[in-house]
């Protein structure tokens, strides 16, 4: 297969994100003698810069690392929670059905400071690096400062999204100061500095997460919400508490998957997926053709359905993870597949349904001992709830958004509750050592194309950048998304088989990942769909040959 970008390779590490300079930073942490959770907390503050639109440090999200020497997984759910003042009725519904069932008067659920969930990033991030990391903290940010302070050209992918929320934007003064050049938008080509931010992260790197949940960048965040009408305290900020989830564990034809548990819904229903997948010869029906992809829809439809009954926060809803990965389970529900028509399709709860935002970022990194992170973050929408805290350049989430606005329902809000989520950052296991991870944004679309790239590599062959190149499909239970490199004679033959097709430009975001070939190289991937870009690090130190410690030439 024909691919838009191309792979990287190292020896010594690789790091695949969404942009490059972001991937430099991680890899400048490698080159230091950092391990990968170094290189991706680098790679992740250097995004906030970078790729504004898609994370910061408020945001949220969920972690998988492998620990090489202990062989284990370390998974860490740091998605954001309801503020203590936030109340089932704060918003008011315009509809109780969809495709406006998410959507409140003003939309004051999704833009502006009655949005903002509780931060969850940065202390996440600081988390991660002091506890398995090698380098001193400090060190991870700088790469992030430089970037803040010198600016970096705006590519056409970050200039598009910010016209397209242009007006938005320039309702906050702060957004308005850092992605305008007077009254015009910042386009392509054009510097994004953001001076601000240089001296939050240059404070962060010295106080850590203080900052933000005792400090300077907490108080200005609570004083912004006083005087805008939010909810969100520092109090808030500082009682957040990150949670340590099991592993979501599955077997797939000799591989193990391995992701994040509930309020991550996405490992757990990638094994589901793959539980019934794997009672079918896929490799024989090859990719491209319409019966593959009539039977991802079908899966797709028994997931969703399962998804929108069983999923919620483990906090708030009894989850029956271990029932729905089980083997058992697949061998029970995978005959209800027709492999030669669409079934129709009914919602197993409505309550469960979200909306969530396709605007999120994911990073992979490996190294040379084999430890491997992956890590999918975001703000929820583009620049999140579109406020830029004044004198700080630093971006407010808007994950209240993902919330049901409909009071008593099994995802209306609930003070300290997180919502669920489709994340999936993947690790995959061969004969107990990491073979592949993975991950991308996307929203409800995330879990379905890891699970095709995931297929990709095992059923059909492909490389890793084929695989998270290759066209996508998507559906929870109506019109089928074909990608528009889906040959039409597929598209055709889906609809006489009762599929409702709709052809979009893109199924989810911009997937990265890493893979660790037989003879010990480790091969990074990015796709077309977003800016990403892997980097690779090799060679080593000199080779010292004489018994005396002297160079031989």
């Amino acid at each position: 297969m024909k691919t838009l970008k191309q792979e990287a390779l190292g020896s010594r590490g690789v790091v695949a994100s969404n942009h490059p300079l972001a991937s430099l930073a991680g890899i400048e942490m490698l080159a230091t003698g950092g391990n990968a959770v170094d290189a991706a907390v680098a790679t992740v503050l250097t995004l906030t810069v970078v790729e504004p639109m898609m994370v910061g440090i408020t945001g949220a999200g969920f972690v998988n690392i492998h620990n090489a020497s202990t062989k284990s997984s370390i998974t860490i759910d740091n998605y954001s929670t309801a503020p203590a003042a936030a109340q089932p009725d704060m918003f008011i519904p315009i509809s109780d059905s969809w495709p406006n069932y998410m959507e409140t008067k003003q939309q004051k659920n999704k833009i502006g400071h009655l949005s903002v969930g509780v931060p969850a990033g940065l202390q996440c991030w600081y988390h991660i690096q002091t506890e398995y990391g090698k380098l001193d903290f400090e060190n991870t940010v700088q790469p992030a400062i430089r970037y803040a302070e010198q600016g970096f050209s705006i590519s056409p992918y970050l200039a598009g999204i910010i016209e397209t929320n242009k007006v938005a934007l320039k309702s906050y003064p702060g957004s308005q100061d850092l992605f305008f050049d007077k009254n015009n938008p910042l386009s392509t080509g054009q510097m994004l500095q953001n001076q601000d931010y240089a001296s939050v992260l240059r404070e962060i790197s010295k106080t850590g997460d203080e900052t933000l949940t005792k400090g300077s960048l907490g108080n200005a965040i609570e004083e912004e919400m006083t005087r805008n009408g939010g909810i969100l305290t520092q109090d808030d900020i500082e009682k957040y508490k990150l949670e340590y989830r099991d592993p979501v564990k599955g077997n797939y034809r000799g591989y193990e998957i391995v992701g994040v548990g509930p309020a991550s819904s996405g490992a757990t229903h990638i094994v589901q997926a793959l539980n019934l997948l794997e009672k079918f010869n896929i490799s024989e029906m090859g990719f491209g053709t319409n019966e593959y992809f009539h039977l991802l829809a079908e899966t797709l439809k028994i997931v969703f359905s399962d998804r929108f009954k069983f999923m919620g926060d483990p906090d708030f809803v009894d989850v029956p993870v271990q029932e729905l990965v089980s083997k058992r389970y697949a061998d029970i529900r995978h005959s209800e597949i027709d492999l030669q028509k669409a079934r129709s399709y009914t919602h197993g709860n409505l309550d469960l349904h979200l909306g969530e935002s396709e605007n999120t970022t994911h990073l992979t990194v490996a190294d040379d001992d084999g430890n491997v992170v992956s890590m999918t973050q975001t703000l929820n929408d583009a620049f999140g709830s579109r406020v830029t805290v004044p004198g700080t350049g630093v971006i407010l989430n808007n994950t209240l958004y993902n919330f049901d606005p409909h009071p008593g329902n099994a995802n209306s809000i609930i003070p300290g509750k997180r919502v669920l989520s489709s994340m999936a950052p993947i690790t995959v296991f061969k004969d107990g050592k990491p073979f592949m991870a993975l991950g991308t944004p996307g929203g409800r679309r995330i879990f379905a194309a890891v699970l095709q790239a995931i297929i990709n590599v095992i059923d059909h062959g492909m490389t890793l950048q084929e695989a998270v190149e290759a066209p996508r499909v998507w559906t929870q239970g109506q019109n089928l998304e074909l990608e528009s490199a889906i040959s039409s004679e597929a598209s055709e033959k889906l609809t006489k088989m009762g599929h409702l097709i709709e052809r979009v430009d893109r199924v989810a975001g911009g997937m990265n990942g890493i893979m660790f070939d037989r003879e010990g190289f480790i091969h990074g991937a990015a796709c077309w769909r977003a800016d990403g870009a892997p980097v690779g690090l090799s060679g080593g130190q000199a080779h010292i040959t004489g018994g005396d410690g002297m160079f031989r030439i």
